[in-house]
């Protein structure tokens, strides 16, 4: 069982990066890649768990973006594969995201403050480890107020994008971020492209440019697409040549996802790691 797409707590998760190892150990998953949001904080941790877990790891990340379309920017979340960390362009452009989160997370919690009981106190305590402030933290904080019952309530409704509350944060541009990720050595893949519920979608020939300059896959089997989503995305890889995968978006406790819910055919992954700079790191090979 290959899983593709985790959080831990280098970003939003709940769990630590060896925890999600150990996590995946506990269900089965033979694979698992750590895709924390534009960090790789948790890489070294998780890498460490590998031997004692028996779960192999890919490095990875999801980075926030923003595609460019004639209706106006849509987000796009892209999950890089096995780069280089130290690539200085992709750093760069991944501080400037970290950066600018944290100040749109205080813009929202003054916003939500005028008419619930949170406060910056409270949603900085719901970080781990130095992890960049962001909208799921703002979410456990209005759990742990008693406003929602869990993340996924906060996010469809006072987090969504169409709420009063929300603010928008920097995001590189969707093309230059691929370019970033191939310049660094790795292997970049759309996450959840037909995940409506967030928010607008791209369009198939906003994929079909991405591709152009580089996308490399499409995560078709996710929690947020329907039977339809699915197979519409698996024909559209066929058409474009592009890998398909299939992934958790495991991120603990703090959502609903649970890891190998979703999963990633083998020859999918001896792909990815064919064109990334880095191995796979396997219990039996360290």
């Amino acid at each position: 069982m290959i899983d593709l797409h985790t959080h831990s707590r280098a970003s939003d998760g709940t769990d630590t990066p060896r925890g999600v190892l150990e996590a995946a150990a506990s269900a089965g998953v033979t694979v698992v890649a750590l895709t924390d949001h534009d960090s790789t904080a948790g890489w070294d941790e998780a890498a460490a768990a590998v031997a004692d877990t028996g779960v192999a790891l890919v490095r990875g990340i999801e980075i926030s973006t923003r595609a460019r379309t004639p209706e106006g920017g849509i987000s796009v979340h892209l999950l890089g594969y096995l780069h280089d960390r130290e690539h200085p362009a992709l750093l760069a452009e991944l501080q400037r995201t970290r950066d600018d989160r944290v100040q749109r997370a205080r813009r929202m919690t003054e916003r939500l403050a005028d008419d619930y009981p949170v406060t910056w106190e409270d949603v900085v305590a719901q970080t781990h480890g130095g992890a960049t402030v962001g909208r799921p933290h703002l979410a456990d904080a209005l759990v742990a107020a008693g406003v929602v019952a869990h993340r996924d309530e906060a996010f469809a409704t006072m987090l969504h994008p169409g709420a009063p509350y929300y603010v928008p944060h920097y995001a590189p541009d969707t093309a230059d971020a691929v370019r970033a990720v191939l310049a660094a050595g790795g292997v970049p893949v759309m996450a959840h492209p037909r995940a409506g519920r967030r928010g607008r979608v791209v369009t198939e020939e906003t994929i079909a440019e991405l591709a152009e300059v580089g996308l490399a896959g499409l995560e078709a089997d996710h929690r947020d697409h329907s039977a339809d989503d699915r197979d519409r995305m698996r024909g559209l890889a066929r058409e474009l040549g592009l890998l398909v995968t299939g992934a958790s978006d495991y991120h603990g406790v703090g959502k609903q996802n649970r890891l190998g819910e979703h999963t990633t055919d083998p020859d999918v992954l001896a792909e990815i790691e064919e064109r990334g700079t880095l191995e796979v790191l396997r219990p039996w090979t360290r």
